[in-house]
């Protein structure tokens, strides 16, 4: 299992991934689940991974070949005109990657290669976008309805994004946000775990503001996590007593 979440501001685009992979609790190794391409001045493209770890490193070993081998097809990270395009493409490869694994392991095979994926960046001359790429290709885009999205253990960080999300909201309040929604979800389900990958993409900068692998010794990470059970528990402890006394 994992966890990543994309983010749409009005100043650009904040995505957050785990990076654990475990096939049982004696076999946990550190993948990471965020990559991305760009092209200086012109555009920048990420994606993040989650379900099966060997169809979506085959699907972004694909993508990678494109960027350094001569192709017939169009590349599509840099050649693609627009981010829908990009999304088009990588939904595609997804599906079929899904497809062939599922037809060369039969009935067994069933279910077992699965992945979502969520595409982010931005083409110059055009506006920044988010979208989430299902297992059968198709997709969504975020909107200002819709302006986040979550893969893998989605559950227990989403409240948090929900009640504290605000588009216009600086970089910096983005990336606490996401460090609270990780918190609660490291803390709930071992199958998410530490480090994590941070990458901002500012609007019209074709290239990461920020990139940062935290790690479980990061102080300001540390300072996040207690700050935010202490807080819970005051809250807590604010409320009104709660009685059992007949009519009340």
């Amino acid at each position: 299992m994992t966890y990543c979440v994309g983010l749409m501001l009005d100043k650009g685009l904040v995505l957050m991934s785990d990076t654990r992979t475990n096939s049982g609790v004696d076999n946990i190794s550190v993948f990471r689940k965020l990559v991305h391409w760009e092209v200086p001045g012109e555009r920048i493209v990420a994606v993040m991974t989650a379900g099966n770890l060997a169809t979506t490193q085959a699907v972004i070993s694909q993508l990678e070949e494109r960027t350094k081998t001569p192709d017939e097809r169009r590349n599509s990270v840099f050649d693609a005109p627009t981010m829908f395009q990009v999304a088009t493409e990588i939904g595609r490869l997804l599906q079929e990657t899904i497809e062939d694994r599922q037809e060369v392991n039969g009935q067994n095979g069933q279910g077992r290669f699965t992945a979502t994926m969520i595409v982010a960046g931005q083409i110059k001359g055009m506006e920044p976008r988010l979208f989430l790429i299902y297992p059968e290709g198709n997709f969504i885009e975020a909107s200002w309805d819709t302006p986040f999205f979550q893969i893998g253990e989605t559950k227990y960080g989403r409240p948090i994004l929900i009640r504290a999300y605000d588009r216009t909201m600086s970089f910096e309040d983005a990336v606490k946000l996401l460090m609270v929604s990780f918190d609660s979800t490291l803390k709930a389900n071992l199958s998410v775990g530490m480090p994590l990958d941070v990458m901002v993409i500012e609007r019209e900068a074709y290239a990461p503001r920020h990139e940062q692998r935290i790690t479980q010794e990061d102080e300001y990470f540390q300072m996040v996590s207690a700050g935010w059970g202490d807080s819970l528990r005051q809250a807590f402890n604010a409320l009104p007593d709660f009685t059992f006394a007949k009519g009340k």
